[in-house]
């Protein structure tokens, strides 16, 4: 099973603004969608805050597993499978047989999974200082990095961004 995450961040590595996202752009949106359902069958993985972000018409994030880690171990829904570790969170992903499982966020999570996924899919907004929730330092030496695309500002999209895959080197 393919391990990866996706993240889109601004120039500082900030992800978040106050339990949600900085920005809505259309064509990171899209990418997130076709990346984490695929043509096969896939899991996300995100913190409980990343789950309460997504807007109730997309929770759960339709055609995946929704894996949701939380501390508290009360915490459940019935449309999620609920972790309380990393371990637990890929072995649901296995049991499902899953072919690929997507690390979405937050911050925390995201720090959980970085040294076991092999590839991060990060989409680099151009602008700064947008929020509270920054990507946890990472040692990008260890990373080579693709840079895949970049979009100009237009009318469903408000910033310029760079789209990049980094790969475990």
């Amino acid at each position: 099973m393919k391990m990866a995450m996706i993240v889109a961040m601004d120039e500082g590595g900030c992800i978040g603004n106050q339990g949600d996202l900085p920005w809505r752009l259309k064509a990171d949106m899209v990418r997130f969608k076709a990346l984490t359902e695929a043509d096969g069958y896939n899991a996300v993985i995100m913190g409980r805050k990343t789950w309460d972000s997504l807007p109730d018409t997309f929770r759960p994030l339709p055609e995946r597993v929704n894996i949701v880690m939380s501390r508290d171990t009360g915490w459940s829904h019935t449309e999620a499978d609920v972790a309380l570790y990393p371990g637990r969170a890929i072995e649901i992903a296995y049991a499902e047989a899953c072919d690929e499982c997507w690390v979405i966020g937050g911050a925390q999570i995201y720090a959980m999974f970085l040294n076991q996924v092999e590839e991060i899919h990060v989409t680099t907004v151009h602008t700064s200082g947008s929020g509270d929730v920054m990507f946890p330092e990472w040692d990008r030496s260890a990373w080579t990095e693709t840079v895949v695309k970049n979009l100009e500002v237009d009318a469903e999209n408000a910033y310029a961004t760079t789209y990049s895959i980094w790969k475990k080197s």
